[in-house]
């Protein structure tokens, strides 16, 4: 053990200076790629905040990227000239991401106008009406599940009766009140739930809980790629065959969406997009640009910053999985 020892010790002592054929080997790009932060971060206390850690602890992997995208946001897009729009993917309300996350990125003025699933902006709902959503496990028995009125997303569960059914009662009674009775768009759509959803959390002694709610309180438009693929769209179809004359008219979306792009560029500021999964809330975004390129045509030249976060891989060639660059061409 003493030899072996002696012996890397040795060799380490060779290589405290560069080797001549490494000193006469040509690279003139060499020390800029090593300019980065040399990853040397010193151990966690629990003391650190937020900031300290993702500067000096995230500096490689996935936690580099975080520490980009919140640089971006933060350094870039947030900057008083940036038109943000933000998509939401997934089932992100149901987990109670509305409540931690959105509505507090709406009330700083954080985004200008988001694009969300239906299924995102109806479980929404839930939380301005004051109806239970629960923790559960992925690992329960479906079947049971079903015999005892509960519904299943993934870990989160919820009755059927007493949260989805009530939740669509009270959706279905809003929908065929006087000012729903003629064509629109989704975002007057979302604002004027957005309103009763309001009202709902005062009602209920609730402040802050629903993203519907906060939009309509900061007259940010949140529109639906796909209004007719959720239960939103499904009680508007059903109330429809009742004789409701509410009609939605995807026309008005594709619009006036492209106009927030436009609108930004002309007055000499930039477009954002913050991305927060892909699906067709992504494609319905980050059309505004092909809309003003292709169809308008107009010159224009895409959008200035782009932070997505999804789980989906590029090399299955789905848009969810999509990178930037790729739109380039």
């Amino acid at each position: 053990m003493v030899k072996k020892t002696k012996k890397h010790t040795r060799y380490r002592e060779d290589l405290s200076e560069l080797p001549d054929w490494l000193k006469k080997k040509k690279c003139p790009h060499r020390d800029k790629y090593l300019s980065g932060k040399r990853i040397l971060p010193k151990n966690l206390t629990g003391k650190e905040s937020i900031e300290e850690l993702m500067e000096n602890t995230f500096l490689a992997y996935n936690s580099a990227r975080l520490r980009e995208g919140c640089q971006l946001y933060v350094e870039k897009m947030l900057e008083p000239d940036v038109t943000i729009g933000m998509t939401l993917s997934g089932a992100l309300t149901p987990a109670g991401l509305g409540c931690s996350c959105v509505v507090p990125l709406i009330k700083a003025g954080f985004v200008d106008w988001i694009v969300g699933t239906g299924a995102n902006l109806y479980h929404d709902l839930h939380f301005a009406f004051n109806f239970p959503v629960h923790t559960g496990s992925f690992r329960l028995d479906d079947t049971d599940l079903r015999n005892n009125d509960i519904v299943r997303i993934y870990d989160v569960l919820l009755g059927y009766s007493d949260c989805l059914m009530a939740t669509d009662d009270i959706l279905r009674n809003i929908l065929i009140q006087p000012e729903f009775q003629k064509e629109m768009g989704t975002a007057e759509l979302h604002y004027l739930l957005g309103k009763y959803a309001a009202e709902w959390e005062d009602k209920n002694g609730l402040k802050d809980v629903s993203v519907l709610a906060a939009a309509y309180r900061a007259g940010v438009p949140c529109y639906t790629s796909s209004p007719g693929d959720s239960t939103i769209g499904m009680n508007v179809a059903g109330v429809e065959l009742r004789g409701n004359k509410l009609r939605i008219n995807p026309s008005i979306d594709v619009n006036e969406t492209t106009s927030f792009v436009l609108a930004a560029k002309r007055s000499g500021g930039k477009s954002a997009v913050v991305l927060w999964g892909g699906g067709s809330p992504k494609n319905f975004m980050l059309q505004t640009e092909p809309q003003i390129q292709e169809v308008l045509r107009i010159k224009e030249f895409g959008q200035d910053y782009f932070f997505q976060v999804t789980d989906a891989r590029p090399d299955t060639g789905g848009l969810s999985g999509a990178t930037p660059s790729e739109a380039v061409s």
